[in-house]
């Protein structure tokens, strides 16, 4: 085993959710910019590895949003924007985190058929 080896492995997310999203409490009560900040956390790929202390974490930054969004300051900022990246907000702090996001295999782009050289180079006299 190599000595400089990861000690965690990664977490690829396509599972279903380990705990189901709660209602934000007083969801009604926020702005437009708050609810649609928990919707996207709440509808995210990362949420599916989410326990209750992440959801509390969350919980705990929506009055932190909804300050910001009335008044933003550079302070409230700082501390959603550390709160989320310890939640894999980025795609850089998935990357720290060893977060996959697994999702749709894509199709490989269809190629033209190759031709044979000999048939090209007969196409070309012609």
């Amino acid at each position: 085993m190599r000595r400089n080896a990861d000690p965690v492995d990664s977490i690829t997310l396509n599972n279903p959710p380990l705990v189901e999203a709660p209602r934000l409490r007083g969801y009604a009560k926020y702005s437009a910019a708050t609810r649609e900040w928990w919707d996207t956390w709440k509808d995210s790929p990362q949420s599916a590895a989410f326990t209750s202390t992440d959801w509390m974490r969350l919980a705990m930054l929506a009055p932190l949003v909804e300050q910001y969004h009335e008044e933003p300051k550079t302070a409230l900022l700082a501390e959603i924007r550390l709160n989320e990246e310890r939640l894999g907000a980025t795609v850089a702090d998935r990357q720290r985190l060893r977060m996959k996001l697994s999702g749709p295999k894509e199709d490989k782009p269809k190629l033209a058929p190759v031709k044979d050289i000999a048939d090209r180079r007969k196409s070309l006299e012609d």
